[in-house]
């Protein structure tokens, strides 16, 4: 059965081809002084910079710029955006890119007046803001985080070799999110299929754990289901709208919060994974994919009835005169086709990782509670030899 939650989101959505025209229509609510975000520049060449700038310019707001944000966003970073930040008197953050400038926005947002050391008070004690929080919106140019209509914010401090993850409460989430497809077509093969598993990543995280029968786990079949479909369509066709545009919502949907309701959830992979992204800087999907598969093996044992249903529902393996194990194992062999007909990294080897830096992995990386496994330094370690 499901357990007791509440449940809200309080992010307003604009999607489809005219999706920015609901940002003219937010705008307006908000202060004079816009901090403008952006990552390495591409929305300068693709013409989304010019089409934001001039609805700000519309809208009569002061704009001031904070661009350069990295796919892994730093301590320095931030720190570097809060002084941007305090000079332009800020009174409104606009995030416009993928996942990792969506989570620096909300990172700035509590950070700006914050009395205290930023990193210490919400990646290490994770606490929440007792100052003001700036309002962010988001205009949308990446699949895969959710972080357009979350709490989540993960910031990477290369000194201490750790990449962590807060999930805020809804004061920081997004006021509103600008989600066009059509701003997705131009980015690169490897990071259109990393936002890919990334995705996957967050539904089997809230789905692999508990063993009700719960409505979180139907829908989260249906999205799984949903994303392997179209992922299949957009490697093949990037440009193809109908895929793009469901693998956009289904991102949002697996990562809004609206899954984990009711559940336990195990959030491992993303543990592993940053903990590789940490040492490494490699693209955050790649680390998951890297990671994934050495897991829900080792897991798999302590969780059969639902890796079995994983095989059935998801993926459509025949159970019929086969053991639990010998379909939960078809089910996890029909996960590894797929990622390799994406192109994702399949071992953590391909992404600067090696055998010496295991123990620092081991010492960067989080260990959860919500999974059917508690896993110990030594399995943690185990898993990392197993994704070489």
């Amino acid at each position: 059965m499901l357990g007791e939650f509440s449940y809200c989101n309080p992010t307003k959505l604009y999607f489809g081809k005219e999706a920015l025209g609901g940002l003219k229509e937010e705008l307006p609510k908000y202060g004079k002084n816009v901090l403008l975000v952006y990552g390495g520049g591409s929305i300068k060449k693709n013409g989304i910079y010019d089409s934001v700038l001039a609805v700000l310019r519309e809208c009569g707001k002061n704009v001031f710029e904070d661009g350069g944000v990295m796919p892994n966003p730093t301590t320095e970073k931030l720190y570097e955006g809060i002084e941007r930040a305090k000079k332009a008197n800020a009174e409104f953050i606009l995030a416009v890119g993928g996942g990792s400038v969506c989570d620096y926005a909300k990172a700035l947002s509590v950070s700006i007046h914050c009395k205290e050391e930023p990193w210490d008070k919400y990646w290490l004690r994770f606490e929440e803001p007792d100052c003001e929080v700036v309002p962010v919106g988001c205009v949308l140019t990446m699949v895969g985080t959710g972080s357009e209509m979350n709490g989540g914010s993960v910031i990477t401090n290369h000194a201490q070799k750790l990449k962590i993850g807060h999930v805020f409460g809804t004061d920081v989430y997004p006021k509103f999110a600008i989600l066009n497809p059509e701003y997705t077509f131009t980015l690169p093969h490897y990071q259109m299929v990393a936002g890919f598993f990334d995705i996957m990543s967050h539904i089997m995280e809230q789905y692999f754990s508990g063993e009700d029968d719960n409505t979180s786990d139907y829908i989260s079949e249906g999205l799984m289901r949903s994303l392997i479909h179209s992922s299949r369509i957009a490697v093949k066709d990037p440009k193809n709208y109908e895929a793009r545009s469901n693998i956009m919502w289904t991102a949002t949907w697996a990562l809004n919060t609206l899954v984990a309701a009711g559940k336990t959830t195990d959030w491992e992979v993303h543990m592993l994974g940053q903990a590789v992204g940490a040492h490494t800087d490699a693209t955050h999907g790649m680390t998951l994919s890297a990671v994934s598969l050495p897991y829900y093996k080792h897991i798999m044992p302590y969780g059969i009835a639902k890796f079995k249903r994983f095989a059935v529902n998801v993926w459509g393996v025949d159970a019929a005169g086969k053991s639990d194990e010998q379909v939960a194992a078809e089910g996890l062999a029909a996960m590894e086709a797929w990622m390799k007909e994406l192109g994702l990294a399949m071992n953590i080897s391909q992404l600067g990782a090696s055998e010496e830096m295991i123990p620092g992995l081991v010492k960067s990386t989080l260990v959860m509670e919500g999974g059917y496994k508690v896993l110990t330094q030594e399995e943690i370690a185990e898993i990392f030899r197993a994704s070489l």
